[in-house]
């Protein structure tokens, strides 16, 4: 049994949707509405008042950045797995690390005890600052959307979430760092209490840096925390722990990956501060004692004659250069991808605009692709012209 389509004499099926499209354009134009509304834009024009132009907001930077601080500071106080969950975390990590590692002493098996335990607190021990991950996608949502409606900027947002989450880090690294730090009796001295504290904090933040670069333009939880475990799996390779920096290939990983990794600095500057100045003992009883420079030079390959401080201040100048390219990634992200975007929308449409006027060039095909009615009736017309077509071609 087959079904047959007949052509029908209604008059709207040889009308196309862009025919009665103008049609109605034209008509509405000499109607009652068309003058009706034209008279009462006339009138609504007459009145005088103030014209509303979107300027964005009126506040100043420094009030942008104070209301956005305070504003940070007290979503992040109120969520408890923003930094509270992780400050628990961090507690019971180094309570851990410190039972392991108690009392380590100056005996020989302590040497690379000593570097063991470094090597954990400033490679995954920081670590765990990803889990921030998802608290940090949310500010990301909510910026975006105040963005677009010109509350502030950028700039005075990158700065408020510095400044908020100081505090935190500030707190998390105290308490966490004095426990690992008296646990374990590392080098006596406030000095070098003072430059492990300050150490851990700026390895903390540069990871929160990290991980709020990549929030900015990856905005999926596991792809973020897969990614950012990535690249923090890749800089603890290279930070001279698990293969010695001498040992480490030159081409890529030497240079320039492990002077990329925050983890070689931060390792290279606590291993001068709790090494330097310590005497440990022999292999055995009969053999002489052993320095701490010794151990830096040929143990762990460390250049002695560069300071401490100075390995600091690269992790420090780590955290800003993180923070600008959390900058860029937010401008790039709101100037230059909706560009390209559109451009290649623009041409997908031009592409389908320009193959809708290659159409058939018979019965139906003669009107362009994109103002035919999408009839099934029209189709199957279509369809047997062409058949014809092909059949008086054959014959």
């Amino acid at each position: 049994m087959k079904l047959r389509f007949e052509r029908t004499d209604d008059p709207l099926e040889k009308v196309t949707s862009s025919e009665a499209t103008r049609r109605l354009i034209e008509f509405y134009k000499t109607s009652q509405h068309n003058y009706s509304a034209l008279e009462r834009t006339e009138e609504i024009s007459r009145v005088k008042g103030t014209v509303l132009d979107w300027g964005g907001s009126q506040a100043s930077f420094f009030m942008q950045a104070f209301t956005l601080t305070n504003r940070s500071f007290v979503n992040m106080s109120r969520d408890f797995g923003y930094y509270w969950l992780r400050l628990l975390i961090y507690i019971l990590v180094t309570i851990c690390i410190g039972t392991i590692y108690l009392n380590v002493g100056t005996s020989y098996n302590s040497i690379l005890a000593r570097g063991a335990c470094a090597s954990f607190v400033f490679g995954f021990v920081t670590f765990m600052s990803i889990g921030g991950f998802p608290s940090f996608v949310e500010d990301m949502k909510v910026f975006q959307r105040e963005r677009l409606n010109g509350h502030y900027g950028v700039t005075a947002f990158v700065i408020s979430n510095t400044i908020s989450a100081m505090p935190f880090l500030t707190l998390i690294t105290f308490i966490s760092g004095t426990i690992c730090y008296f646990m374990v009796r590392l080098h006596p001295g406030f000095v070098h209490y003072l430059f492990f504290i300050l150490a851990l904090y700026a390895s903390i933040t540069v990871v929160e840096s990290l991980m709020m670069a990549i929030a900015s333009v990856v905005p999926n939880f596991l792809m973020g925390i897969i990614i950012g475990a990535g690249i923090q799996g890749i800089f603890m390779l290279v930070s001279g722990y698990f293969r010695l920096p001498n040992d480490i290939p030159k081409p890529v990983w030497r240079y320039p990956m492990s002077y990329i990794s925050f983890h070689f600095w931060a390792l290279q500057g606590q291993y001068q501060n709790d090494l330097q100045g310590l005497t440990f003992d022999g292999q055995s009883p009969d053999f002489p004692k052993i320095s701490g420079e010794y151990i830096l030079e040929y143990v762990f390959q460390i250049n002695v004659h560069r300071s401490k401080w100075i390995d600091l201040s690269v992790l420090f100048s780590m955290i800003i250069i993180y923070r600008l390219v959390f900058f860029v990634m937010i401008k790039i992200s709101e100037d230059v991808t909706p560009w390209v975007r559109g451009y290649i929308a623009r041409r997908r449409l031009r592409q389908k605009k320009d193959g809708g006027g290659r159409g058939r060039g018979s019965g139906a095909g003669d009107v362009p692709m994109i103002n035919r009615t999408p009839s099934l009736r029209a189709y199957v017309d279509d369809t047997t012209t062409t058949t014809v077509a092909v059949s008086t071609s054959r014959s």
